[in-house]
Order: structure tokens, then C-alpha cells, then sequence
């Protein structure tokens, strides 16, 4: 943990940060509260709040455990106590940090630095109310209801909306300005502790309420005024209606009141939606007139597309030979003008999860787990087979039960069915190929410049993965590859700037380019695992077999769910505000089995967006 060496703070003296002090005394009095998230950048006194807020839930007798940074799976659930086992020949359990916490709290500082895996244990514990163990020859279960204390600067590190969610409270913490109040911490923090104020009071006040808030009631009424609130502020989900139930109560019960109010309501509401809450930023007018012009564009070229069909169909006679046109997005002219834009706004893109595989590799990079044959790598079970390293700590586990039987007298005696082995996993990086749709209808209203600043957003998470790129562009009659496998993102956006966009949309040709690279990558790398996305707006209208086109887009994507090693992703660029919408990408994520994205979903939800909202709105109680 990163307390402070010297802890010269009392609770009731902390200055400022009135909204963080109340969401952790509601959490004291109801524990259904659901926890809380402290968000501060650095100095902002996090980490000392937390610490004298200890000495309050010392005098309840209630645990306060602290989840170290570097800890293990086994540290948090709990396993065999070997030298207990090894003193009586039976098998002795050591209890976790999660049991430990049972009827407390549970606290994680910098819990942005966490690994995904430790975090998802300690929260599916938090949410079973109960810790499961199943380790050499037991299983036990012990109970572990506990609430989550955490912190988080965040500057250093993103944090995943679906954790946040199990938060029932967040309070953002930002620096003290003023002059004032800055004078009274220098002052606090040069004074003995026992010139502080005496916290019996607060004390006093706590235990009453924790009594006081079996009385408080909610009418039918009020139930209804949560749900509306919730409903509201656009929150999805149910966490928000419970934390928001108990949190009413609980600060009815606070301020020594039996029924909750619709002021109790509104007053808690903040600290337990405001991380929950979807922000839209309101609709300018500038943006409103430039729809309507786009919607009227979109209708005129509607209008003379089907004019000029007609006049085709009473022209022309009818060819065997002309592949079928039988969808409508294929009817959509393109130009044939060739024009290079520029780069658009680049964004730090949203994390892509993708599952794991049962391929054992020689692998660096920082983008997917993976198990390693190396020694290098993080420690995550043991195992029979024999491997490289060896799990001392498992064997030992498995040895300890039988070392009277074995007539031990000093030294251990282990013998060779008692070896355990280290599986071992670290990221891996992976080849990423990107699939760019250059045809005319991605110049339109310069539609290309907003995909080569998502394009270069990528890169650039490429290149914090350490993945090797790739780059195919489809246009005219055919598909090229404009950038051959690489790890220089220079070169990737060099070519990226050059990408030329005109003509028609030979989609089938860039499939079928991108899936014969990928074929002959494998066999030059077997262990290599590839990340494919197709950027287009789906609109294909040249055959390269002669059959109907979405015929042959069928066969091809049929080909890529037989590619087990390949993840795939398709990026809409359609402007969904238009007039005319088709959804012709969804339809080609779905035929290949691919995630599908829009162009403004590749942003990532930052926890620093949240904080700058809270900033320009969030005031306190």
C-alpha cells in the first residue's frame, strides 16, 4: 500500500472532500451500499482518507484488509498451511485475504494497475458472497462478504467500465485550489494528534444510525422516484436501482430520519450514477444544418440513381454475360475521380478483448495471453506435466501430508509423483492486417479523412502491442497490398497517407487477397496468431468470379470461419444519420463472425472523460 509513512490525520479534520467522507460513512452504517471508488490524480489525499477512515472502522471491530499489488491467486483465495502440515501429517488451511475480509472491508489502492485476472476473482468472490478453494486433494468453501474500498489515479492506467459498474459508489476527488483551505492541511499536517478534533461524536453517531436504520422505511412512492431517477439518466442495468435504495436509507438513517425523502434521493444520486451515466453531448446547430444538407444530398443522388437506371434498363438490352445486380447497395454509384485525403483526428481507441487459445508459444508482445514454453512469463498454476520450471510451493503442498508416513526426521522427503510444474503464460503480440475500402463512396462527404485518422488510432495501439502490420486497399477492379507485413508504424503511416480513393468497391477482391496472406503467413510462422480489420461500408458492386455478388461474399467469408487463429473485426464507416441506411457492413460482420464496430464506438470510454464531467458538473452536498 501507499500510505503515508506518518499518518497525522484524523477523519473528522480531513479537509474538503465532503462527498468522499459521506459515501464512506454510508458504506460504514449500510454495508448493501456496495463500496466505493476514490478517483484523484495524485496528492490528492486518497490514500489518507482511506487511512483515517481505519481508525473509525477499528473501533467497530470490523476488518479492514489491504489487497497488496503484487499478490497471488493463491495469497487471495487461500490454500494449504505447509508448515502446519508438515508438523501433523494432515492437510492445514491458510486462509486468503478474501475470507479474511469476511463482514469488512476489502481495499485496493492503484486498482487501475491491477491485473484483469486478480480482479475478476476478488469481484466474483465479492459477488457469491463466498470463497470457494479447491486446491491438492480439498475443496472448502469459507464466507467472504466484504465491501470494496479502491483507488485510482486516472493517469496512469484505463479501467473497465464493467468494473466500475460493481462500484455502488464513485466520487471523484480533485485537487484544493483555494487558498484557504490550503492553509488549514499545512497546518493539520504539522500539528501533533492530539491537537486534532475528538472523533467520539462521530463515533457515537455511526453506531447509532447503524441501529437506527432498521426503522427507516421507503414508501411505494419512493421506489417509484428511484426508478425513475435511474431510468432518467439513461443507466442500463440494475445495480444502480439497488445501491441507489440503500444508499437513500442509509443517509436517511444518517440524518436521524425514518422515512426516505425524495431529498435523500436526489442527494446520494450523484455518488451512485454519475459513473454510470452515458454522456451526449448536445446536438449544435451547425451539426443539425449540415444534416439536413447531407439528408438532401442522400435523396438527390437517391433520385437521379433511380432516373438513371431506367434510362439504362430502356437502352440497354439485356446480357447473359453481366453478372446480376440484386441488391440495392450495389446500385450505388461511385465516382471514378481519384482524390488522396488527408489524415483525421486520431483517439486513443477502446481495448479489444479476444479469447484465449491452447496454442503453447515462444511469444513476447503485449496484446493477448497466451501459455509460453519459456521460463519467462507470470506464474498461474501448477501442473503434472512436465515442464521447464518447477512449482516449489505445489510440490511441497502435495509432499507435506505424507512426511511422518515417510519417516521424516529432518529434511523433507519428496519423492518423484510429488512434482508439480510451473504453467506459465505472457502476452503475446499478432499480426494485424487492415483491410481498407478506397472506393468513391468513402470520398464522400470526405468520409476518408475520418477513416485515416481511426486507421493511424490503430497503428498506434499496434505499436504499444508490439504487433507487425499489414495493409490491403481495395478499389477499382482489384485489391493490393499497399504494405507488406511490418513493425515500422513510420512506414504503415506513410503508406497510409498515399491511400488513393475512387472507383468502384471490389469488396470479394479484398476478402480473398486477405485471406491468401494470411494462408501464406502461417506457414511460414505456425505459432502466429492474426487481428484483421475490415474497414468498409459494405457497399460491394464488382464480381470477381461473375457471380452475383453477394454469392460470391458468401463463399469467401464462409472460407474465414474455418481460420481459427484469426480474429476478425469490421468497422462500419456508414454515416448512420443519413437518409438512406443499409447496415451492409453489419450484414458482412455477421456472415464472417466478426465483432462489429462503428466508426465512434473505436473510442475508448476513458475514466478521464469521467473526470472531466465531473469537473464542469459535479458540485458537492
Amino acid at each position: 500500500m501507499q500510505y503515508l509513512k506518518e499518518y497525522k490525520m484524523n477523519f473528522i479534520n480531513f479537509i474538503n472532500q465532503e462527498n468522499a467522507k459521506l459515501a464512506l460513512l454510508l458504506n460504514l452504517i449500510e454495508p448493501r451500499c456496495g463500496g466505493v471508488l476514490l478517483i484523484g490524480k495524485k496528492g490528492t489525499g486518497k490514500s489518507t482518507l482511506l487511512k483515517a477512515f481505519k481508525e473509525i472502522v477499528k473501533v467497530f471491530n470490523l476488518p479492514f484488509v489491504e489487497l497488496p499489488i503484487n499478490v497471488t491467486e493463491e495469497a487471495i483465495l487461500g490454500g494449504i498451511d505447509i508448515e502446519a502440515t508438515i508438523k501433523t501429517g494432515e492437510k492445514k488451511f491458510q486462509k486468503g485475504i478474501l475470507s479474511k475480509a469476511n463482514g469488512g472491508f476489502l481495499v485496493i489502492e492503484d486498482i487501475n494497475l491491477f491485473p484483469q485476472e486478480i480482479l475478476s476473482i476478488v469481484f466474483e468472490v465479492q459477488g457469491r458472497t463466498e470463497n470457494i478453494i479447491e486446491r491438492e486433494g480439498f475443496t472448502l468453501k469459507e464466507p467472504a462478504n466484504f465491501q470494496i474500498i479502491a483507488t485510482m489515479n486516472p493517469e496512469e492506467a484505463d479501467f473497465s467500465s464493467h468494473f466500475l459498474d460493481r462500484f455502488g459508489m464513485c466520487i471523484i476527488m480533485d485537487e484544493i485550489k483555494d487558498r484557504v483551505k490550503k492553509e488549514e492541511i499545512i497546518k493539520l499536517n504539522v500539528l501533533n494528534r492530539s491537537a486534532f478534533s475528538d472523533q467520539n461524536e462521530l463515533i457515537k453517531k455511526i453506531n447509532y444510525c447503524q441501529n437506527f436504520i432498521k426503522e427507516v422505511k421507503l414508501s411505494e412512492e419512493i421506489k417509484e422516484a428511484i426508478a425513475d431517477t435511474v431510468l432518467k439518466e439513461r443507466v442500463s442495468g440494475h445495480r444502480a436501482d439497488i445501491y441507489l435504495y440503500y444508499a437513500s436509507k442509509a443517509y436517511a438513517a444518517y440524518l436521524k430520519e425514518k422515512a426516505v425523502t425524495e431529498e435523500h434521493v436526489k442527494a446520494v444520486a450523484p455518488l451512485v450514477l454519475n459513473h454510470r451515466k452515458k454522456y451526449i453531448e448536445p446536438e449544435r446547430e451547425e451539426q443539425k444544418l449540415e444534416l439536413k444538407d447531407e439528408n438532401k444530398h442522400e435523396e438527390n443522388n437517391f433520385d437521379n440513381l433511380e432516373n438513371n437506371k431506367k434510362e439504362r434498363d430502356q437502352k440497354l438490352p439485356s446480357s447473359k454475360n453481366e453478372a446480376p445486380n440484386n441488391r440495392k447497395s450495389q446500385c450505388i454509384p461511385s465516382t471514378e475521380k481519384e482524390e488522396v485525403f488527408p489524415v483525421g483526428e486520431i483517439f486513443k481507441v477502446k481495448r479489444f478483448i479476444f479469447k484465449r487459445d491452447r496454442l503453447i508459444r515462444e511469444a513476447t508482445g503485449r496484446r493477448t495471453k497466451t501459455k509460453t514454453k519459456t521460463t519467462g512469463g507470470r506464474y498461474i498454476k501448477s501442473v503434472l506435466k512436465k515442464k521447464p520450471d518447477i512449482a516449489i510451493d505445489a510440490t511441497l503442498r502435495a509432499a507435506a501430508p505424507f512426511q511422518k508416513i515417510r519417516g521424516r526426521k529432518e529434511h523433507l522427503i519428496i519423492l518423484d509423483e510429488d512434482l508439480r510444474y510451473k504453467e506459465k503464460e505472457r502476452k503475446m503480440s499478432h499480426i494485424v492486417i487492415f483491410v481498407v475500402d478506397g472506393s468513391g463512396s468513402m470520398g464522400v462527404e470526405k468520409r476518408m479523412t475520418t477513416v485515416k485518422g481511426a486507421i493511424l488510432s490503430l497503428l498506434m495501439d499496434c505499436y504499444q502491442k508490439r504487433d507487425k502490420v499489414s495493409m490491403i486497399v481495395f478499389r477499382k477492379n482489384k485489391a493490393e497490398i499497399v504494405l507488406p507485413v511490418t513493425s515500422s508504424v513510420e512506414l504503415a503511416m506513410k503508406r497510409l497517407k498515399e491511400i488513393p480513393t475512387g472507383g468502384k468497391t471490389p469488396l470479394s477482391a479484398g476478402l480473398l487477397e486477405t485471406y491468401n496472406l494470411i494462408k501464406r503467413l502461417k506457414l511460414k510462422e505456425p505459432e502466429v496468431r492474426f487481428l484483421v480489420f475490415i474497414i468498409t461500408d459494405g457497399k460491394a458492386n464488382v464480381s470477381i468470379s461473375g457471380k452475383p455478388v453477394f454469392e460470391e461474399l458468401q463463399t469467401i467469408c464462409l472460407n474465414f470461419r474455418n481460420l481459427p487463429f484469426v480474429d476478425f473485426i469490421v468497422i462500419d464507416t456508414e454515416k448512420k444519420q443519413s437518409f438512406i441506411k443499409m447496415d451492409l457492413a453489419l450484414n458482412l460482420a455477421q456472415l464472417i463472425g466478426a465483432k462489429y464496430f462503428q466508426m465512434e464506438e473505436l473510442k475508448s470510454d476513458t475514466i478521464l472523460s469521467l473526470v472531466n464531467f465531473y469537473k464542469n458538473n459535479y458540485k458537492p452536498l
